[in-house]
């Protein structure tokens, strides 16, 4: 498999990204140079791997939630840039 510079196009459209076309040749050399890099994982024996999520055993490492006192109101808006009624106002995302 590899990227050609449609390929890049495409996804620097769907970030909304204005790319150069040395930025795009710099790109697909670069995303293909990694592809490369993963196609030695195929030549790696991996039939008797068993499937996991993590390469190491994992525990449970979240703590016991523990009930204790907020921060006053009036101390956490201090930083807020804008706030309305006790709370922090943002601009608007959707119109």
């Amino acid at each position: 498999m590899s990227i050609s510079v449609k390929d890049v196009e495409y996804v620097a459209d769907l970030a909304r990204l204005e790319l150069s076309e040395e930025e795009k040749k710099e790109f697909t050399e670069q995303l293909n140079a990694i592809l490369q890099y993963f196609e030695q994982l195929n030549e790696l024996d991996t039939e008797d791997v068993k499937p996991t999520s993590h390469v190491i055993r994992m525990a449970n490492v979240l703590r016991e939630d523990v009930v204790r006192p907020s921060w006053p109101l009036d101390q956490v808006l201090l930083n807020a840039p804008d706030e309305e009624e006790g709370q922090f106002k943002v601009p608007a995302v959707m119109e």
